[in-house]
């Protein structure tokens, strides 16, 4: 099954988040510090988003907007095949002054 297929379930289920980015909104998994996970077996160490690679291009730098909170992308790899990417992300209010 391609993976935008799952996502596209996944948001017909209300399970995804809006994510607002410079080229427009796209859903993604969106996780926050301290989020159970994994059905409560862990808990997420930092804000991220897993999309889709075809629904959206990000890069190192780039911000976007989730639930009116701005976020600098940190890093992003690719998932499984590559098909799939997580981007790691701070809260511009969390970035380092200088």
């Amino acid at each position: 099954m391609p993976i935008e297929n799952f996502y596209t379930a996944a948001q017909a289920a209300s399970l995804l988040t809006l994510v607002q980015t410079s080229n427009g909104p796209v859903h993604c998994a969106f996780r926050a510090p301290d989020e159970s996970v994994l059905d409560g077996l862990g808990l997420s160490r930092d804000y991220q988003i897993d999309y889709p690679a075809s629904w959206l291009t990000l890069v190192v730098g780039d911000r976007i907007c989730i639930h009116d909170i701005a976020y600098h992308v940190k890093a992003i790899r690719a998932i499984g095949d590559g098909a799939e990417r997580r981007a790691h992300l701070a809260r511009l209010s969390e970035l380092p002054q200088g």
